[in-house]
């Protein structure tokens, strides 16, 4: 007969919990998606090697179709924010506390209330009323443009936040989704936009946690 074994369990099961926040836009927000079109350009360019640039003719802009391929929209038709954003922002938020910030990409999720159309990016709706937003632009290469990008003066969301309870408590989360919030924001103008100190767009409170 073999002798019995026991073995200590070092590794405990893990401890997920969700809880849901409302959020309300205190500042602008403003999207800025990559449109289905313009990667259809870029294939297209890139199919075409160097034979790119020859009898090239300029297309002229077609700013309402720049409009609405700016905006994420859902399968269902309704507009919504990539999820991704909202967890960045948090993520972001931890160096505000001296949090690491790689235990909280394994500690912290946003769950999606549906994908993409175009692309299957998962969004969290967003309710408002956008409008077109014109602003002149400088390329990378230096050269002039005006854009189009739909912006929201009045929105809202739900989000559905999944985290670990062995790392957060449910006030944890609250406390980084407000700096997140305040301090980081999300969509185009950002305070913590990566590539500028932002136009303060963005920015958002949270109301009565469920």
């Amino acid at each position: 007969m073999s002798k019995t074994q026991t073995r200590e369990v070092l590794i405990q099961a893990p401890n997920f919990r969700t809880a849901i926040f409302k959020i309300v836009g205190a500042t602008p927000l403003v999207m800025n998606k990559f449109s289905q079109k313009a990667r259809e350009q870029m294939r297209k360019k890139q199919e075409a090697g160097s034979q790119a640039k020859k009898g090239k003719t300029r297309e002229a802009k077609d700013f309402d179709a720049c409009y609405e391929g700016a905006i994420h929209r859902s399968k269902e038709g309704w507009i919504g924010i990539p999820a991704a954003a909202f967890r960045s922002a948090m993520i972001s938020a931890c160096r505000l506390v001296n949090f690491k910030m790689t235990i909280s990409k394994m500690a912290v999720f946003v769950e999606m209330d549906g994908v993409d159309a175009d692309e299957g990016t998962p969004l969290v709706r967003v309710y408002g009323d956008p409008r077109p937003l014109e602003m002149a632009v400088r390329n990378d290469s230096g050269v002039a443009d005006i854009r189009i990008r739909p912006i929201f003066e009045e929105w809202k969301a739900e989000l559905r936040i999944r985290f670990d309870a062995d790392i957060f408590s449910e006030q944890d989360v609250a406390n980084l989704l407000m700096r997140a919030g305040m301090q980081v924001g999300v969509g185009e103008g950002r305070p913590d936009s990566k590539d500028s100190t932002g136009m303060g767009w963005g920015t958002f409170s949270i109301g009565n946690k469920k």
